[in-house]
């Protein structure tokens, strides 16, 4: 990182005014650390989701998130994360966080860049990233008073991923080195298609014809008559509709069947190897691990666990990978940053009860709306997993580099 005059004077100063640094009480896991920092609550839950990818492809790898805010709620003990509240701005707290997590990597996401942080990482040989960096994170107004200043920060990043080419713009007016700069559009959060079984994803398509065909993804037992009574309701006006049930708790399947068998519902159980007939109204799909088929299956989904007080939702990332429109309740607390995302590009809509259920289940059981929204949620779902991609592969190289050092 370049020296300048304005930079040594901010380094003084924040050498003098910091009190005195704090040692996590968290010890430093075992194995790569990367520490990554969020501005905001979504980047911070996108994060998480990075991870936990990461995590998949290279076991053992931990990220100390940072935040200005509260935790993610999605944060799960024993995750590959551990969080912090980010430590101020001056040199002593700077020097007391990285001397106890000494990360491998810095990530960096959205902008307001820390000058003291940032520059204590480069005297720590910290290799540094900055992504989805963002016109209205990158406005400084103090810098001003320290005008060398932005060009030696910025220009000891290793690579700047620029959400929009005037984030880019911006960039390079600080003095950011143009070869450092990719537009890549959002960091948001990529979708994984699940497994499925080809043969059987073949075989219930031929059955099931071009039936109308929901699915009621992940319901609470509270759910249920909801769910029910808008499907009876549905069947009225699409007499071939099929409803795909899966329970949230699937203990909760014999409780399940024994309501359809007291309303008089034409059913089958998956897991007893039934299979569907041009009669049957639903699929109790009372089996873990095959959410891929029955996404695939359906191209409207409602997302359960949303409608009861008490429930967070579930991801809605899941039926946006495969195309599927989304229809959720209110209460989506842990995942309420992605259905707004899709709920913002027409790809989700929210419901509150059996009548807007009803409502928008009736409207999109017409092919062409439930595909534009499925197009809209697969669209957003495949955009954020390219660049989500795009930083797993440079973590990768980065950590696969420093391991051929060692």
């Amino acid at each position: 990182m370049s020296r300048s005059l304005s930079l040594a004077a901010y380094l003084a100063y924040a050498r003098r005014s910091g009190k005195p640094g704090e040692r996590p009480a968290t010890p430093r896991p075992d194995g790569p650390v990367i520490w990554a920092h969020a501005v905001d609550a979504a980047r911070a839950d996108t994060l998480v989701h990075l991870a936990e990818r990461l995590a998949q492809q290279r076991p053992g790898v931990h990220m100390i998130l940072t935040t200005v805010g509260p935790p993610p709620q999605r944060l799960k003990a024993g995750g590959p994360v551990f969080w912090q509240s980010l430590p101020e701005d001056s040199i002593p707290a700077a020097e007391a966080f990285l001397d106890h997590w000494a990360p491998d990597i810095l990530l960096w996401t959205g902008g307001d860049l820390k000058p003291a942080l940032l520059i204590c990482a480069d005297r720590a040989a910290i290799p540094r990233y900055l992504v989805d960096a963002d016109e209205p994170l990158l406005e400084r107004p103090a810098w001003r008073w320290f005008p060398d200043m932005p060009r030696a920060i910025l220009g000891g990043f290793v690579a700047i991923l620029a959400r929009s080419e005037g984030a880019a713009q911006i960039l390079r007016r600080y003095g950011a080195p143009a070869g450092i700069i990719t537009v890549t559009g959002p960091f948001q959060e990529g979708a994984m298609a699940l497994p499925y079984t080809h043969s059987e994803r073949e075989e219930l398509a031929v059955l099931l014809r071009s039936r109308p065909i929901w699915l009621a993804a992940m319901i609470q037992r509270q759910e249920l008559e909801t769910v029910l009574s808008v499907h009876r309701d549905t069947s009225r006006l699409a007499h071939r509709s099929l409803l795909i049930i899966v329970p949230d708790n699937i203990d909760d399947s014999p409780a399940i069947r024994k309501v359809l068998d007291a309303q008089g519902w034409r059913y089958v159980v998956w897991s007893e190897g039934e299979l569907p007939t041009e009669t049957t109204q639903i699929i109790l799909a009372d089996t873990r691990g095959e959410m891929g088929l029955w996404y695939r299956l359906a191209p409207i989904t409602f997302m359960g666990s949303s409608l009861v007080s008490g429930q967070y939702g579930r991801d809605p990332n899941e039926p946006a990978a495969h195309g599927s429109a989304i229809l959720y309740g209110p209460n989506v607390g842990r995942y309420l940053t992605r259905y707004s995302r899709y709920a913002e590009a027409g790809a989700a809509r929210i419901v509150r009860d059996s009548g807007t259920l009803g409502a928008a289940l009736q409207r999109l059981i017409a092919p062409d709306q439930a595909a534009a929204m499925a197009h809209a949620a697969w669209d957003v779902a495949s955009r954020g997993a390219a660049v989500t991609d795009k930083i797993l592969d440079l973590l990768l190289d980065r950590l696969d580099q420093l391991e051929a050092k060692r």
